[in-house]
C-alpha cells in the first residue's frame, strides 16, 4: 500500500502534500492521462510547447538568433511538424564552440534555480548544459512514473551501485528515503549507496548484508555481481527488482540475471544533458519515450525520419529547459524504432538503445556496422572468463581484453581470434591480452566494443 507524505497535522488519510509535492503530483497526474493518447495528439501538444521554447531561444539565446537570422528562418513557421526538419542539427562541436552564447540571456525567474553539469566527456567531446529547477522536477516526475510503471513496493529497500561524485571515506551510505523524486511524496524504506569504483567482492558483500528490496546499477555490474553470487551459491532473498541505466543492456545480460537473481530487470534509457529518453515498458522489453518532456526523433543518413525497424541517430529537443533549450541536438546515440506498442501507451517505441558512434565497427571498405556479442555463444572449447572488451585500433586491427585467471593457451588464442573474426565478418589483425582488470570510465560505465577509428 502506498503511503503519500501529508503536510498537515493528525490528517494522515488521504494525505495533503506540501505545495511542491502537490505540484509534482499534479504533472504526474496529467502525464498518466497523456500517455494514452494517440501519436497525432501526442505530437500536436508537443508542438504547442515547442512553440514557446523556440520563441524563447530566438529571443534570448545569442546563438539561435544568429542561426536563425543567418539561415533566413521564421522561429514561428519552424516551430511547427512541416516545417521543423528546416531546423539544422545542434551538435556537441556547436556547443562546446559556442560557450555561453547557448545560454539564454533571460532564464525565466519563475522556473526555479539554475544548475551547471558536465558530461563525462566518454565521447571525447564534453559538453556543460544548463537546467532549471523546472527540468529537475521533470526529471522527477517521470522517476515516479517508471516506479508506478513497474508496481514498486514502496516500503522495500532500495540500493544503488554507480558513480559517487564525493564518496564517503567508506565508499557507501544510507538515506532514509529513496532520493529526490520520493522525498516529500512517499514514504519509503530505506536508500543504501556504494561507489561503482568498489570491486565486484565488496559490492558482493555489501548486497549480502544490506539485502535490499530493489538494486539499481550499470548493466556490466549487474551481471558481474550475478555470476559471483553463483559463484558462491549465494541469494538475495528480500530482492524484488533490478533496475540499470548508463550502458547498453544486452539480451544476454537480462538472460543471466534473470536466471540466478529471479527477478527481471527494467532498462532506463537517459543521459545527463536531457534526463530521461525512454523508459522500458511495464508489460515489454521496449522502451517508450518520454513525450511530454522531450521531442525525439530517430533518422537516417539522409535526415529523414526512421520507420519501425530501421536504426538512425537519436535527435533530442528539450520542451522545458529554458535555460539552455537544446533544439534537434544530435545526442550522439544510434536506437531502433520499434511498432508501436500492444500495451496502447501512444507514446512512442524504441525497439533497441544501440550505443554511441564510437560502438560502431569500421570494415576496411569502410562501411559500418553494429558488432553483436554473445559471451554465452564463445566456443565452448574455451575456458570460463570474467569479462572480456573489444577496442578496434584501426580499419585492420582490434585489440581484444580478456579478464581471466590465467593465460590462454595458444590454442586457446587462436580460438579466440577465430571467433572475433567471424563475428566482425573479417579477418581483422586480433591480438589478445589477458588482464586483471578492465577499467570503467571516470563516472563508472563499461562498454564491451569501442572504435579508435575516427
Amino acid at each position: 500500500m502506498d503511503q503519500f507524505f501529508g503536510s498537515l497535522a493528525d490528517c494522515e488519510w488521504p494525505a495533503t502534500p506540501p505545495p511542491y509535492s502537490a505540484g509534482l503530483l499534479s504533472v504526474l497526474f496529467q502525464i498518466e492521462r497523456s500517455q494514452w493518447w494517440t501519436p497525432e495528439e501526442l505530437a500536436s501538444q508537443q508542438f504547442r510547447q515547442l512553440n514557446h521554447v523556440v520563441l524563447h531561444a530566438y529571443r534570448t539565446v545569442p546563438f539561435y538568433r544568429r542561426r536563425f537570422d543567418e539561415l533566413r528562418l521564421d522561429p514561428v513557421a519552424v516551430a511547427s511538424p512541416n516545417r521543423w526538419a528546416d531546423m539544422p542539427l545542434l551538435s556537441r562541436r556547436d556547443i562546446q564552440l559556442s560557450g555561453t552564447d547557448v545560454h539564454s540571456t533571460e532564464s525565466p525567474t519563475g522556473h526555479g534555480p539554475t544548475k551547471r553539469s558536465t558530461t563525462s566527456g566518454s565521447t571525447n567531446q564534453p559538453v556543460t548544459t544548463i537546467s532549471t529547477g523546472l527540468t529537475e522536477l521533470f526529471w522527477r516526475v517521470l522517476t515516479l512514473r517508471d516506479h508506478f510503471w513497474h508496481r514498486r513496493d514502496f516500503s522495500q529497500s532500495l540500493a544503488a551501485i554507480r558513480y559517487v561524485q564525493t564518496a564517503k571515506s567508506s565508499n557507501e551510505m544510507r538515506k532514509e528515503n529513496w532520493g529526490p523524486a520520493t522525498q516529500g511524496v512517499l514514504t519509503t524504506g530505506p536508500a543504501f549507496l556504494l561507489s561503482i569504483q568498489s570491486t565486484i567482492e565488496e559490492q558482493v558483500r555489501w548486497l549480502l548484508r544490506t539485502n535490499p528490496g530493489y538494486l539499481l546499477s550499470y548493466p556490466s555490474a549487474l551481471l558481474a555481481i550475478a555470476r559471483s553470487l553463483e559463484k558462491q551459491n549465494e541469494k538475495l532473498p528480500a530482492l524484488q527488482g533490478l533496475r540499470t541505466f548508463g550502458e547498453i543492456l544486452e539480451p544476454e545480460c537480462r538472460a543471466i540475471c534473470q536466471k540466478i537473481l529471479n527477478v527481471k530487470i527494467v532498462d532506463m534509457y537517459s543521459s545527463q544533458e536531457v534526463g530521461y529518453i525512454a523508459l522500458q515498458c511495464p508489460e515489454h522489453e521496449h522502451y517508450h519515450i518520454q513525450s511530454e518532456n522531450l521531442l525525439v526523433e530517430i533518422l537516417d543518413e539522409a535526415g529523414q525520419q526512421c520507420q519501425a525497424g530501421q536504426t538512425g541517430r537519436v535527435v533530442i529537443t528539450t520542451l522545458h529547459n529554458f535555460a539552455m533549450p537544446l533544439l534537434r541536438y544530435d545526442i550522439g546515440d544510434y536506437a531502433e524504432v520499434g511498432e508501436p506498442c500492444p500495451c496502447g501507451r501512444g507514446l512512442p517505441v524504441l525497439k533497441r538503445i544501440l550505443g554511441r558512434q564510437r560502438n560502431l565497427l569500421t570494415m576496411p571498405d569502410g562501411q559500418r556496422r553494429w558488432p553483436l556479442f554473445n559471451a554465452g555463444e564463445w566456443p565452448e572449447e574455451l575456458p570460463p572468463f570474467f569479462q572480456f572488451q573489444v577496442i578496434q585500433r584501426s580499419t585492420e586491427q582490434i585489440d581484444v581484453l580478456v579478464v581471466r585467471d590465467k593465460p590462454f593457451s595458444p590454442l586457446e588464442e587462436a580460438t579466440v581470434r577465430r571467433y572475433m573474426q567471424q563475428t566482425l565478418g573479417h579477418s581483422f589483425e586480433i591480438t589478445v591480452h589477458v588482464v586483471e582488470a578492465i577499467p570503467r570510465s571516470r563516472t563508472g560505465k563499461f562498454e564491451d566494443f569501442i572504435s579508435e577509428v575516427s
